[in-house]
């Protein structure tokens, strides 16, 4: 079995609305990047080059996938929601919450985006591939039930598990997000229940500024269902590696999950502008292969990512190449062009002992 890529060229055409200057944006008027949001088309339409150009999409199933379900929707977002974003959508775009900026055909591009994730994680599902990766955007993670929230429009990890549920294709499932900020909605959406284990490591008080903390463990039937791993800044490869090893791991292994779902954010890459956690392609591809070894040990090898953040143009598409290289097996490679660099910026043996400490109080506490 092949890893597949699920991507659609109009994720790219996702755009600011208001905040893209006064092109007549939509239709077929692509948006002018972003209109100086960090959460711009090109780090994933560089990504999708990157491999066209280095042979790897030859190497993955390309697939693509429809806007998602309504009914699948409405398993995660509440109906008042719905109707809101699509009528906001249909008058030209606006913002429903907090930096979430959408322009005319922004609801049916989040559907497709959420979308992308739901036929991701159905193919793994019933074995037509091996893992898949969803080049999702807008990204999901942050958005609440009924309030959308750091450039998250629809919760697409959510809703992709939902609709598995509810196809019976799984029912114990587990969240892995490594995207450089807490994944709040994905949390909250799953805070009450026992069958979904999230996990989010991520840079301390980045954003959300008020949620991400190690006590929050889960409520009432989900108590023990979350788990948040809160780390300093400037952790960098080691603190990642040691940070998976020793917590994250063996919580997945003793869920005994049926698939692992990755949120997968570059911005805890080391020139992430909205990140500081010093972060290479080197780590998210040893990340991609402990993960991957544990789960061919205890779900029969089922993973599905799905993109979330990363703001560098430059330097998402080579931890991208790096993560699919290691998904597909492929002897493809995209050297990283700042290898050289990035090891000379990694914390020191003091630090690392502070992070060892930081990391041993959590361990204990679990």
């Amino acid at each position: 079995m092949s890893t597949g890529f699920f991507w659609d060229e109009r994720c790219f055409w996702h755009g600011g609305g208001n905040y893209a200057g006064m092109l007549p944006v939509g239709g077929l008027v692509q948006p002018v990047a972003s209109g100086g949001l960090p959460e711009s088309p090109e780090s994933k339409r560089r990504l999708k080059n990157l491999m066209d150009v280095t042979g790897l999409s030859g190497d993955l199933a390309l697939r693509g996938g429809a806007e998602a379900a309504h009914e699948d929707l409405l398993r995660v977002h509440p109906a008042s929601y719905l109707d809101a974003f699509k009528a906001a959508s249909d008058a030209g775009g606006g913002e429903m919450g907090r930096r979430t900026p959408f322009g005319p055909g922004g609801y049916e591009i989040a559907a497709l985006s959420a979308g992308l994730s739901v036929a991701a994680l159905e193919a793994v599902l019933r074995g037509e591939l091996r893992n898949a990766y969803a080049l999702s955007r807008p990204p999901g993670h942050h958005c609440l039930p009924d309030y959308p929230n750091g450039f998250c429009l629809m919760a697409n990890l959510a809703i992709a598990i939902e609709a598995a549920r509810a196809k019976g294709l799984a029912e114990r499932v587990v969240v892995l997000d490594w995207d450089v900020h807490h994944g709040n909605g994905t949390e909250a959406i799953f805070y009450e229940d026992p069958d979904v284990l999230t996990i989010s490591i991520h840079q301390e008080r980045n954003y959300p500024m008020d949620t991400g903390e190690f006590a929050d463990r889960g409520r009432g039937k989900g108590t023990g269902a979350n788990l948040n791993v809160p780390l300093p800044p400037g952790v960098g490869h080691r603190g990642y590696l040691a940070a998976l090893e020793r917590i994250i791991l063996p919580q997945i292994r003793a869920f005994q999950p049926d698939v692992i779902v990755i949120a997968c954010g570059f911005d805890a890459a080391a020139i992430d502008p909205l990140g500081r956690m010093l972060a290479t392609a080197e780590t998210f591809r040893m990340m991609t292969q402990q993960v991957m070894t544990l789960a061919d040990e205890i779900c029969g090898g089922r993973l599905m990512m799905a993109h979330e953040g990363g703001y560098s143009e430059a330097y998402v598409p080579f931890c991208g190449h790096h993560v699919l290289q290691e998904m597909s097996g492929s002897a493809i490679t995209a050297p990283d062009p700042f290898g050289d660099v990035f090891p000379l910026r990694q914390p020191g043996a003091a630090f690392d002992r502070f992070v060892e400490q930081w990391l041993a109080e959590m361990a204990e506490a679990l």
